[in-house]
C-alpha cells in the first residue's frame, strides 16, 4: 500500500458505516451500497483501497475468472462487479485462502460467494449479495481490471476508498477522502454529546433539540 493510501485509510480509523453515510448525505455523495450484506456480524471496521473487478458472461472459448488476485496488494479491498448475478459464484475456497494469506483486507462482491465455512471459519471478511455454491467457471469471465465498477448501485473507482463492517459497505471517492471523514467526525462527535445527556437524564427530545440532531445528516 502506497504511503498516500495509508493516509487516506488512517483517516477512517475509529469510524464506521452508519458515520460514514450520514456524512456521504450531508455532503451529497452517493456510495452507499445497496443490497450488499456481510457474510457475518463482523466486529472489526475493514478500510482499505479498492481494487476493482468486473465481470461479464463468458465467451467461447471461456477466459479466466480469478487470475487478477496475484496482482491485489495486503490492506487492498477486491471489489467485484458481477453485475448483481446469483446464478453463479466469482468467489470461493481456494480466493479466500489466497486472500487472507495476502493479507489482503476484504472481498465486495455485487454477487454471491460459496465456500463460505472457510470464510467464516478463516475470518476473512466477505460482504456480498448473498451465497450460492454454482461455480462461475465457464458462465464469466474478467472484463476489466482497476476500472470503474457498479456495486449496488454504487460507482467504485479504482483506488476509492471502501469502509465495511457489519452494517453493510460504502464507498469513498478517493479525492473526497478527507472532507468525508472530517464530517463523519463532525458527526459522530455531535451525536456522543447526546449519548452523554442521555446518560445525564435527559429525555431523548431534549436531548436531540440541544444539540441538532434532526438537521446533522441533512445536505448543505
Amino acid at each position: 500500500m502506497s504511503p498516500q493510501d495509508q493516509e487516506l485509510v488512517a483517516l477512517f480509523a475509529g469510524l464506521d458505516t452508519p458515520g460514514v453515510s450520514d456524512a456521504l448525505d450531508k455532503l451529497g455523495l452517493p456510495g452507499q451500497c445497496l443490497g450488499i450484506m456481510p457474510l457475518d456480524n463482523y466486529r472489526q471496521v475493514v478500510v482499505g483501497p479498492a481494487f476493482t473487478v468486473r465481470y461479464v458472461s463468458a465467451s467461447t472459448p471461456p477466459g479466466t475468472v480469478g487470475d487478477f488476485v496475484d496482482d491485489v496488494a495486503e490492506g487492498d479491498v477486491v471489489v467485484i462487479d458481477n453485475d448483481g448475478r446469483t446464478d453463479c459464484t466469482v468467489w470461493g475456497d481456494i480466493m479466500t485462502q489466497y486472500a487472507g494469506s495476502q493479507r489482503i483486507a476484504a472481498t465486495v462482491i455485487d454477487g454471491v460467494c460459496r465456500d463460505v465455512s472457510k470464510a467464516l471459519g478463516d475470518g476473512y471478511p466477505l460482504f456480498t449479495k448473498g451465497r450460492f455454491m454454482r461455480t462461475g467457471k465457464d458462465r464469466v469471465e474478467v472484463a476489466s481490471v482497476n476500472q470503474p465498477v457498479s456495486i449496488g448501485q454504487a460507482r467504485v473507482c479504482a483506488r476509492d476508498i471502501v469502509v465495511a463492517d457489519a452494517n453493510g459497505v460504502v464507498i469513498v471517492p478517493r479525492d473526497r477522502a478527507h472532507e468525508v471523514a472530517a464530517c463523519a467526525r463532525s458527526i459522530e462527535a455531535v451525536e456522543a454529546r447526546i449519548r452523554a445527556l442521555l446518560d445525564e437524564g435527559k429525555s431523548l427530545r431534549e436531548a436531540r433539540a440541544a444539540l441538532g440532531y434532526h438537521t446533522l445528516q441533512r445536505k448543505g
